[in-house]
């Protein structure tokens, strides 16, 4: 009887669900004496492992969650854009279902732009409610960009579709907002629910500046995302302002 080709091995234990029944099928194929085939059951191991190890990381990073689970809709709150030269600050909101687990969920800085883009996608379609509060370059100017984080908090949690029972906070505590809230020191790293609002903020703000880029070309801002980068202070040396620079923000540049 001809064997299973390495390519049918594959198909058959990934497809497999029931842990039982893949742990009998890692024994009988490890008895197959081919090299390829004792290759493709170490790697498909080492995928394993590191997924198991991912989904350990999430459930760490739901213990506020765990901890607050007495109230019922959980909402992580936080902002992205506070330090640019340039463009709005922008805040996100995410409440998500009690047993939602996203995998490779995390603090937006420390996701590439796909990850972030991917992530986004799944935190809109799995979350109960969701919300965005952008805060333009003009009322950063007027009331300081602290006033500004907090307004923009502010109106993403007036954004949801129902009132939540508990901030999950990434380190602040927001001004005039009559919910209980639990700020959380590097919150995106630690909270499921935060680093899901610290996704919806940074990618609706990335977006944001890569359309102002198409208005404003010398700036790169479809690189720098408004950034202090040496090329975006040059521009500014170089041609000024554009409509969207946080004036108070550039003072020493101009």
């Amino acid at each position: 009887m001809n064997k299973k080709s390495v390519k049918e091995i594959e198909a058959e234990i990934l497809s497999c669900r029931d842990g039982m029944a893949r742990n009998a099928l890692f024994e009988e194929y490890t008895a197959d004496g081919r090299k390829s085939v004792q290759n493709l059951l170490a790697k498909i191991r080492r995928a394993d492992e590191k997924l198991e190890a991912e989904r350990r990381r999430v459930e760490e990073m739901c213990s506020y969650e765990k901890e607050y689970s007495e109230y019922e809709f959980i909402c992580g709150i936080d902002e992205a854009g506070r330090g640019p030269l340039a463009g709005p600050v922008v805040a996100g909101a995410a409440i998500l279902p009690k047993d939602c687990r996203i995998l490779y969920i995390n603090d937006s800085k420390k996701l590439s732009a796909k990850k972030r883009d991917e992530l986004f996608d799944e935190i809109q379609e799995r979350a109960l409610a969701y919300g965005v509060g952008v805060i333009g370059h003009d009322r950063i100017d007027e009331i300081n960009i602290l006033q500004a984080t907090y307004e923009a908090m502010r109106a993403a949690i007036a954004s949801l579709k129902f009132r939540p029972d508990i901030l999950l906070n990434d380190a602040v505590r927001i001004p005039d907002i009559d919910i209980f809230q639990v700020p959380i020191i590097k919150g995106d790293a630690k909270s499921q629910s935060i680093a899901a609002a610290s996704i919806l903020a940074k990618v609706t703000r990335d977006r944001l500046m890569e359309a102002y880029a198409a208005v404003y070309p010398e700036y790169g801002f479809e690189r720098n995302k408004g950034y202090g980068s040496a090329e975006h202070i040059a521009a500014i040396k170089k041609y000024g302002p554009c409509p969207i620079h946080r004036m108070s923000f550039i003072k020493s540049f101009i």
